[in-house]
């Protein structure tokens, strides 16, 4: 009767449970804080507020930093001793403090991501390309021909019907491929002239190149490259259009010859003759460890950014985080490489937008110094 009037005490296994004592956070810990729209429309703040938002915002700003540092060591002057040394890089690009790969898939060059890729390529701001098959001839076909917008759900059997091929949301029209092949074909023939007559060992970056100066038309990724002396390496070239197309000119005029040992030493000799790398990955696949591999040979990339959805649990390489190039010697011990897990026509312009293009006429005036 006595216990009617009196208060239980919690047990003490809860109470020592919930009253965990907290340990100080180590100095300089980021408080998060997201934008306050109090203070106006200021794009630029809101996607530096991101690096304090959390989640995959968070990561956007750490690969914003990874990316600045990367342009900033890229346009530091570099030593006196260095300007005049033997230039050792197979493409003989100027040296600069650090090499800049931009690899990306197919996909994105269908979408409206080319003409990012293709502002970075037009103003020099990269040193080395690697793009799969599609990501070469979609680039050539939309100077022939437009791609448009459609919707995922559009069904398979009705497009096949009427000749319309789907790219997730996007459309190509089967005739855009046929006018591929009619630009195509007569390029193939004089490569294969020039390699019969003249010995020119053709290599996929070679052909790619030469694609570049037949379009002769600025809003294509590779005319710039040409342009600008920039190699874009492709080891599955013929994964796609372009290869159907050398397919049939293997039975029309049979002889062309692709050498891709020399462009596996290109590509390579790319990392083992830079000051630093850094390595901007859009997607998986190949052009992700083609990246990686060429900065294995020289014990990894100083700076990483990777942007694409894919997920480590089934042991791909599309979807394996930093940490694992790092157990290969892809990426630096000392790095600080960010993965983006994020579409990337979501974020790569905005990326774009907080690093290389406030620098336009940084890169500018190093181009007229070099």
């Amino acid at each position: 009767m006595e216990r009617e009037g009196m208060a239980e005490l919690a047990p003490l296994v809860a109470m020592n449970a919930v009253h965990k004592e907290s340990a100080t956070m180590p100095g300089g810990s980021l408080q998060v804080k997201g934008y306050d729209f109090n203070k106006g429309i200021d794009y630029h703040a809101l996607l530096q507020s991101y690096l304090t938002t959390g989640y995959q915002a968070t990561n956007f700003g750490q690969a914003v930093e990874q990316i600045n540092a990367m342009i900033e060591k890229k346009l530091e002057p570099l030593e006196e001793s260095e300007k005049n040394a033997i230039n050792l890089n197979p493409c003989q690009r100027k040296r600069t403090g650090c090499t800049i790969f931009l690899g990306y898939t197919s996909n994105l060059i269908s979408s409206g991501i080319r003409e990012t890729i293709r502002y970075l390529v037009q103003h020099n701001m990269v040193d080395c390309v690697v793009t799969t098959a599609g990501g070469i001839e979609e680039d050539f076909i939309k100077c022939l021909a437009p791609t448009f917008l459609g919707d995922f759900s559009l069904k398979g059997k009705e497009l096949r019907a009427n000749g319309i091929n789907r790219i997730g949301n996007l459309l190509v029209p089967n005739n855009n491929y046929c006018k591929f092949e009619d630009w195509l074909m007569p390029i193939l023939d004089q490569m294969l002239l020039e390699q019969k007559e003249q010995g020119v060992n053709w290599t996929p970056s070679k052909m790619i190149a030469r694609l570049g100066k037949e379009i002769d038309n600025p809003e294509s990724v590779y005319y710039w490259a040409y342009k600008n002396n920039i190699p874009v390496f492709s080891p599955a070239l013929t994964d796609g259009s372009i290869g159907d197309m050398i397919y049939f000119h293997s039975y029309k005029n049979p002889g062309l010859v692709l050498d891709i040992v020399e462009d596996i030493r290109g590509v390579n000799n790319q990392a083992v003759y830079a000051k630093q790398t850094g390595m901007i990955i859009l997607g998986g696949g190949v052009v992700k460890h083609h990246i990686a591999n060429a900065n294995l040979m020289r014990n990894g990339a100083d700076y990483s950014v990777y942007v694409n959805t894919g997920q480590e649990f089934d042991g791909s390489d599309s979807g394996a985080k930093p940490d694992e190039a790092v157990s290969w010697g892809k990426i630096r011990m000392d790095a600080k490489p960010v993965k983006i897990c994020a579409d990337a026509t979501l974020v790569f312009p905005l990326l774009v937008a907080e690093t290389f293009a406030p620098k336009l006429s940084a890169f500018a005036s190093r181009s007229k110094m070099i």
